[in-house]
């Protein structure tokens, strides 16, 4: 992992990823010229780009500039407010490319004017530029990040957002919301042969090996069961003809989505058939839920190849949350996530139930006792980094100091040695830096 001195300080790679996740960069127009058709680099900021620093560690690249012109120029009015807070979206860190005689065109990573590090992109790809066969253009509705994964933001909408409890940090939340404001009908959810093909298509195409399927907060699990297992289903379908084997799906005929209102399935044995997920060799699916009312439609997903669960709670401390994540603390409760969380992690084994915390939010002694809490029962707790840019929290778009990440990558470091627990296998996701961590605690 790599050291780097950022005035006068000591940091390593997952303390600078932080600090540029959080702040931002500003790319010199140089870079989009040099790099804009050979390398995946876009100005669009739904397309999700990253750079990698020297040692491989995935970041967010989030360009300041085109990010606040983005902001005056696309959005609509209630985000035009948010331009207020520009004082407080300011960064110290810029790309730039540097030319030389013997190494070329070298892109490079600053602090003010201090040089930190030689860092690359993703190779080129025209993703963000596909449509599936029904017409449903990737961009918006799927993105990549780093090198290995496909993620889907938000597949149907947010009824909290919609029902005036949106979280105060979810940038899409504020559109639904504005939705219902106005009696606009909602966006229906994206089709599961839909997903299917863009996830065979970022298989085949872009080198992905790790899927994440996100959508907005229900009030109804059956609904979002019937969502989540046809979007299993026809990934499998997809990911087993990239593969080139015929997918043997388990014999759990009445597993939720295959029609809605099915009974609930028994848990699957060791000695059932392999999810065909599995079998078409997709490393890691990542399903963020809402919480059911019947924990059981967990197995259902299981069998169909999740490989681990998210009920994520954002913000441990519980009077904060209410303040935050309104919707979450009024209707699925607290009390609910950890009963969802611990069923998973006993039933199907520690680290298979996660919960992702957003960093910078709260107080780090909060944040430390919420995460030890889950990690004593097996749950991992996870790290995104907060991205102020995207909305005021609390009346503030101002992100902590060097001190907190260091404290929070010290103490996750602890309880995923502890507890045994091992994020995501993957080269890294943009924002959120469990993976880095974990290779922190390793000593990689």
């Amino acid at each position: 992992m790599n050291k780097y001195r950022l005035d006068g300080c000591e940091i390593d790679s997952v303390e600078l990823k932080a600090l540029l996740v959080s702040r931002g960069l500003k790319v010199d127009r140089k870079v989009y010229q040099r790099y804009g058709k050979s390398a995946r680099l876009d100005v669009n900021p739904v397309a999700c780009d990253c750079i990698l620093l020297s040692d491989g560690t995935v970041v967010q690249l989030t360009d300041m500039g085109f990010h606040l012109k983005y902001l005056s120029g696309v959005l609509s009015w209630s985000n035009l407010k948010l331009l207020r807070y520009a004082s407080q979206l300011g960064t110290d860190f810029s790309l730039r490319v540097e030319d030389s005689n013997d190494a070329g065109s070298r892109l490079t990573l600053y602090w003010r004017e201090d040089f930190l590090d030689y860092v690359s992109l993703p190779p080129q790809t025209d993703f963000y530029h596909r449509k599936t066969a029904n017409g449903l253009p990737f961009v918006g509705n799927a993105v990549l990040q780093g090198l290995d994964w496909v993620a889907f933001q938000c597949l149907w909408p947010c009824e909290f957002a919609a029902s005036g409890h949106k979280c105060e940090y979810c940038f899409s939340g504020d559109v639904f919301e504005e939705f219902a404001r106005k009696g606009k009908l909602q966006p229906a959810a994206v089709e599961a042969g839909d997903v299917g093909e863009i996830v065979a298509s970022a298989l085949w195409l872009d080198g992905c090996t790790c899927v994440q399927l996100t959508g907005g907060s229900t009030f109804d699990g059956m609904k979002e069961a019937f969502y989540l297992n046809g979007y299993l289903e026809a990934i499998a379908q997809a990911a087993a003809a990239v593969a080139g084997i015929a997918p043997s799906f388990p014999a759990v005929p009445d597993v939720p989505g295959t029609q809605e209102g099915a009974a609930l399935p028994e848990r699957a044995s060791e000695k059932d058939t392999p999810s065909p997920i599995a079998e078409a060799k997709i490393a890691e699916m990542l399903l963020y839920i809402t919480l059911p009312k019947e924990a059981s439609l967990i197995d259902g997903y299981f069998a169909r190849g999740a490989s681990r669960i998210a009920c994520s709670l954002e913000v441990a401390d519980e009077q904060l949350a209410k303040r935050v994540t309104p919707g979450k603390i009024a209707f699925s409760t607290r009390q609910r996530h950890l009963d969802v969380l611990e069923y998973t992690a006993q039933r199907f084994g520690p680290g298979t139930a996660f919960s992702n915390f957003i960093i910078g939010l709260e107080p780090f002694e909060s944040l430390r006792s919420g995460a030890s809490a889950l990690a004593e029962r097996g749950i991992l707790p996870t790290a995104s980094v907060w991205m102020p840019m995207g909305r005021p929290v609390l009346g503030s778009m101002a992100p902590p100091g060097l001190d907190y990440y260091r404290r929070v990558k010290e103490h996750f470091a602890e309880l995923y040695t502890r507890y045994r627990l091992e994020p995501p296998v993957s080269r890294g996701l943009n924002v959120c830096i469990e993976r880095d961590i974990w290779n922190y605690a390793q000593g990689r």
